[in-house]
């Protein structure tokens, strides 16, 4: 296996989850019954670029695909975090009925409808086809398709470069990044800006937020590394900024290494600097990493079987992907979870790959009034405290395990 950007052979496993099926292949009733399919979820990190990835055992193809699942639009939080976003981006880059905004993996259209309120042109891609005609009854100019070099290519031919192109939480999915970058940089105006979010790695391995890996996030990115990158293809980053979002993100704006638009913030070097004490460019910063998670999987297993033991009743809140790479690594089926609600109508019903536990409707919560209810979205944490103050009158345990085993 080589590493996607340099090409170099990847020879250091830094975590190894085992084998399980992708965090997003939720079954119906029928298909429990039907052997699932499970890949290797194995990190490694490339000692030359020093990017963190998986091997592409399920083409994004295939991820991508009608079945796909996940709205952005069921969570308060990230609409009002995208809502910041799209309000600052205006101004910042002063963006008007003249501009054009271009984003990749536009998802039901939730971000965009903040510029087309503004009376501000724009277009998203939106690969997964059922979420895309969702964008589309909103109204929200949408193409069903994947973004790479030479959709790009022939995008240009009738369509205009884009002023900002907006590429949030997609990055990490893409497994040819070379070829995305490419892209970017084709449809990018002289002077535009490319925004690109993603989970900060340097978060992921201090707060051990092992769940975030599964097989459709096939890189894990630092400042350091996406710098190298965008650098290989003439863009260079002029700023960046930390947000809470996802246990910790990064923002950055780019720009054409050639442009003279945008002075290159402070910001850059602090961070940079911040991941290199941090030691983001030495193996051994990453090899405590896999102790690390297996203490957080003994630690909650002896927790929820102790719980069971007492005849506790235990559901879960939240059937995000995270949820299932935790879940399936610490072998916890149906038996320990009675079940899990969850607020998207297109989850329930359905059934967790692997464990097996049913997705119901949060009203359920009401009814049967458990005694524990564990947290899958922990970077969501507060808004689902708040949503379940109510459980409060029965004196129901709320619990998180990311970074670490915490009560409420």
């Amino acid at each position: 296996m080589h590493c996607r950007f340099c090409k170099t052979t990847l020879n250091h496993t830094i975590l190894d989850l085992q084998h399980a099926p992708c965090s997003n292949d939720f079954l119906t009733f029928d298909q429990l019954y039907l052997q699932e399919t499970t890949y290797p979820l194995k990190l490694f990190l490339c000692t030359n670029c020093y990017l963190v990835q998986l091997k592409e055992f399920k083409k994004a193809r295939n991820i991508f695909n009608s079945d796909y699942i996940y709205h952005s639009s069921y969570s308060k939080t990230w609409l009002d975090h995208s809502k910041e976003f799209s309000i600052d981006s205006i101004k910042r880059f002063n963006l008007n009925t003249s501009s054009f905004v271009f984003e990749i993996a536009s998802n039901d259209g939730y971000l965009l409808t903040n510029y087309l309120d503004n009376h501000i042109p724009c277009v998203g891609i939106e690969p997964a086809s059922e979420i895309a005609k969702i964008a589309v009854q909103k109204k929200v100019p949408t193409i069903n398709t994947y973004f790479n070099y030479n959709f790009a290519k022939e995008y240009l031919l009738n369509n205009k470069k884009a002023d900002l192109i907006i590429a949030n939480n997609v990055i990490a999915h893409v497994p040819n990044l070379n070829n995305f970058i490419k892209g970017i940089k084709c449809i990018l105006n002289t002077n535009g800006v490319v925004s690109i979010e993603f989970p900060h790695l340097l978060n992921l391995i201090n707060e051990n937020q092992f769940d975030t890996i599964y097989h459709e996030h096939f890189s894990y990115f630092s400042l350091l590394t996406i710098q190298n990158i965008l650098l290989k293809h003439k863009l260079v980053i002029f700023d960046v900024f930390e947000l809470n979002t996802h246990g910790g993100s990064l923002r950055i704006f780019a720009k054409h290494y050639d442009s003279q638009s945008h002075q290159i913030s402070v910001n850059v070097d602090k961070i940079l600097n911040k991941e290199l004490e941090f030691g983001i460019n030495k193996k051994k910063f990453y090899f405590q990493f896999s102790k690390n998670v297996q203490n957080i999987k003994y630690t909650f297993l002896q927790y929820i079987i102790q719980k069971k033991l007492e005849n506790n009743k235990i559901i879960a809140f939240g059937a995000a992907a995270k949820g299932n790479t935790f879940l399936n690594y610490c072998g916890i089926r149906n038996d320990l979870i009675d079940y899990v609600v969850d607020e998207t109508p297109y989850k329930q019903g359905k059934y967790l790959p692997q464990s097996h536990i049913k997705v119901v409707p949060i009203s359920w919560i009401t009814k049967d009034r458990p005694d524990v209810i564990i947290i899958i979205p922990w970077n969501f944490k507060d808004e689902i405290l708040d949503k379940l103050k109510f459980t409060k009158e029965w004196n129901c345990q709320l619990v998180t395990y990311i970074p670490s085993l915490k009560f409420y």
